[in-house]
């Protein structure tokens, strides 16, 4: 009588968690979802609107890769974005989740467009560009440092402090173009355009080689100091446990300031970038919300600096497609619709990981055959 009161409410379907997933199989379950994504997109595209879902598709990679020029901007934006996640990612594997990177991002390009301003008609590029370099690895170390120190010393609330931090660096940046911008165009941009002091130079004639190289090298150090370092080490078990870091020595407030400062520190960087190498001006919109994408980008690749470079390749693959889609006269098409197969596809790929970390299982048709003899 038991077997079978407990056999009626065994349920149809319960899900267990899975052992670690083979890389390849995971990796196969994401690129499934993308395809998947893509083809219920487009489909939902050519319901409303009547666009040939392969006419959507050919639109988005026209975007991205019809010219050499639009090719190197996709790299650009790519590599932008990759470094910002590159730059959250050893936060967030120490389970400080640091939301921060917009601002620090800004901090960084800040206080590299005012060394730009009051040095670039006084020093040579090489050392214009060293000073700049090292007050943005400074600013953005101090902007992200201050919520470290917060969460080491009183255990704060992270993900608040480095989010209420961006608006305050945005109306800091804000503050600085209304003090030394008095035309009132909102974008502070140093009079060196002639002398180009503080610019980045182009190599091989490309304007954003230089750029990308850069990020590549940061992926490679990431890779490397995340993997084999003692700290990328002790980053983990902070992350896995803080009661475990004590237990076996580690000075878990440490790990925490110094992990910190270390994102801070590469969001400054990323700021250098953005003044030197690309816009070599700045405004409250300068990052255009690549610190908060970071943030997807980082948790897709789970952490893992080589696969964030798929991560972000895909993420700006979408944006960019879905500008072109909106930009294009003979598909009619808006925004919006852009913006919606772009969702459709993050919210498959963010579905997919249930699959990755989880099992559905069924119950078994001989167990209820059996419960119905009995």
């Amino acid at each position: 009588m038991s077997n079978q009161i407990k056999a009626s409410h065994e349920p149809l379907i319960h899900v267990t968690k899975r052992d670690a997933m083979v890389w390849w199989k995971s990796w196969l379950i994401r690129i499934i979802a993308v395809i998947a994504a893509m083809m219920v997109g487009t489909a939902f595209t050519w319901i409303l609107t009547g666009v040939s879902p392969i006419e959507i598709v050919k639109t988005m990679f026209e975007g991205s890769f019809g010219t050499e020029r639009k090719i190197w901007i996709f790299l650009k934006d790519s590599a932008m974005l990759l470094g910002i996640s590159l730059a959250v990612t050893p936060a967030f594997k120490m389970r400080f989740w640091n939301t921060g990177a917009e601002g620090q991002v800004l901090i960084g390009a800040l206080a590299s467009v005012t060394c730009m301003f009051y040095l670039g008609d006084k020093l040579s590029n090489v050392v214009t560009l060293l000073i700049m370099l090292a007050a943005s690895i400074v600013a953005g170390a101090i902007w992200a440092g201050v919520a470290g120190f917060f969460k080491a010393k009183w255990n704060t609330n992270e993900t608040l402090f480095t989010l209420m931090m961006n608006y305050v660096a945005m109306q800091l940046v804000a503050f600085c173009i209304m003090k030394w911008v008095p035309s009132g165009s909102m974008v502070l941009s140093p009079l060196n355009s002639t002398t180009q002091t503080g610019w980045l130079p182009s190599v091989f004639g490309q304007k954003y080689l230089l750029n990308i190289a850069i990020v590549l090298v940061i992926t490679v150090i990431m890779f490397v100091y995340l993997k084999f370092s003692k700290h990328g080490y002790e980053i983990s078990v902070v992350g896995e446990s803080e009661n475990t870091a004590r237990y076996i020595g580690i000075n878990v407030k440490k790990v925490i300031l110094r992990t910190v400062i270390i994102s801070g520190a590469l969001c400054g960087i990323m700021g250098w970038l953005y003044v030197a190498g690309l816009d070599h001006s700045i405004e409250t919109g300068t990052v255009g919300g690549n610190g908060f994408t970071a943030i997807m980008v980082s948790w897709l690749a789970k952490f893992h600096p080589l696969f964030m470079v798929v991560a972000s390749l895909l993420i700006c693959f979408l944006q960019i497609g879905s500008g072109a889609l909106a930009s294009n006269p003979s598909l009619k098409l808006n925004s919006s619709l852009g913006d919606i197969i772009t969702g459709i596809i993050i919210l498959f790929i963010i579905g997919s990981e249930f699959f990755i970390r989880y099992k559905v299982n069924f119950r078994k048709k001989h167990k209820e055959e059996a419960n119905k003899n009995a």
